[in-house]
Order: C-alpha cells, then structure tokens, then sequence
C-alpha cells in the first residue's frame, strides 16, 4: 500500500484494523467457517494474535464460542500471491467445503451483506468475481473444486481480471460477478471508503469498519496538529 503521509506503524495500526473488520464482517455470516491466511514470520504472528484476541473480547457473549467453533487462522510460507491463493483453495476443498471465497486484507468496507450475496452467487456458479475499477480483484470464489490453476497468472498484470475469467470461460465454468469495489491500495480509495464509512454511519450502521474508522480518526487528529 502507498497511502502518502501514512506510514510505518501508522500503515501497521491501519492494516490490522482492515483485518479486524473484515474478520468481524466474515464472522457475522451465519453458518461459515472463517480462515485467516498469514505469511508465517514473527510480525505477521503478532498481528495475527492482537487481532483475534480482539475480536474474541469484541464479540458478544452469546457469540464468543464463534472464534474457537467457526473461526481459525492459518500460516503460510513466503510465495508468490498466485502460489498462495491457490493453495487457499486446494487447502479448503481438501477440507471439505464445496463453497470457498477468498477476501483480501485490505477490504474493510466489504460488508457481511454482500459476502452473503457472494455465497448465494456461489450457489449457482463455478465462480463468482469482484472487479476493482483497476481491472484486479477485491473477492474471488469457487466451488465445487479447485479447477483453475491461479499460480500460473502473473497477479501483478494490469489485466489480471480478465486473464482469469478467460481461463474459467475457456474450459466452460460458469462464473457470477459482484459490483466493482475497491480494495485499499492508495490515498484515492482512501476517500472511496470514508465514503462508505459516512454512508454507512447515515444508515444507522455503527459497526461496519469502525476499526478502520477509529484508527482513521487517531491519524487525521495528529495530522491536524
């Protein structure tokens, strides 16, 4: 992420409350098991470790038994984003789950609502896609099985998307797409999801990405001063 004047641990704190409220979105879904994939070095354990003992503290208490019952986390060696990915998938299907979808880190304004509509999506497809406006990914699924090989894309190429979807229409899976949506990589969608976050306030909404919104806070308070 380069989000200018945010940086170092200011960047770090922001990151994990991405993480956190996508967590916290993902743990509202009724009825799905919630992975949270990390590299395996020391500061992506800690981050790991602050962030689910938090979320255990936040959630109801009628909820707690979610974080041990339908929640674990995951490390994962130090690869490349499409080795990674799909070893995500191969990872859940051999598990299993007929329906996976991966969420990326940097969404917090990706809402449990439209994970639900993702799922439901998932329920008539092969795959279901989330376009950013850049033309890469905020959300991709599967189901069934692991049936396309997402290693052997370049994730770095500005036309990812629709290299991806191609090969799913070549070999004639179905696939569903979401609304395009934004995943936080610069200061621009930094403005997208204040946004959000002002919408969401409006509608009576107080919990989506209010990590996110109380680190954003902290950070624009000491910018001011």
């Amino acid at each position: 992420m380069d989000l200018g004047a945010i940086q170092g641990d200011e960047l770090r704190f922001l990151h994990q409350a991405f993480i956190t409220d996508t967590l916290i979105n993902a743990l509202q879904v009724p009825s799905v098991d919630v992975r949270l994939y990390y590299i395996d070095d020391p500061d992506r354990v800690r981050l790991v470790k602050i962030v689910t003992d938090y979320v255990a503290k936040k959630m109801a208490v009628k909820k707690k038994n979610d974080i041990t019952d339908r929640f674990s986390s995951v490390s994962m060696a130090t690869e490349g984003w499409g080795a990674r990915i799909e070893r995500v998938f191969k990872g859940c299907f051999d598990s299993g789950y007929k329906n996976v979808l991966v969420v990326g880190s940097r969404t917090p304004t990706f809402t449990s609502n439209m994970m639900r509509t993702a799922l439901r999506m998932l329920q008539q497809s092969d795959a279901v896609f989330g376009p950013t406006p850049e033309g890469r990914y905020y959300v991709i699924g599967m189901t069934g099985s692991y049936r396309i090989n997402l290693a052997e894309f370049d994730w770095k190429s500005p036309s990812i998307y629709a290299e991806v979807a191609s090969a799913f229409t070549e070999k004639d899976l179905s696939w569903s797409e979401l609304e395009i949506w934004y995943a936080i990589e610069s200061a621009e969608e930094l403005d997208l999801m204040a946004r959000d976050i002002n919408q969401f306030r409006f509608e009576a909404d107080d919990t989506t990405a209010r990590e996110t919104e109380l680190v954003m806070e902290r950070l624009i308070s000491k910018l001011d001063t």
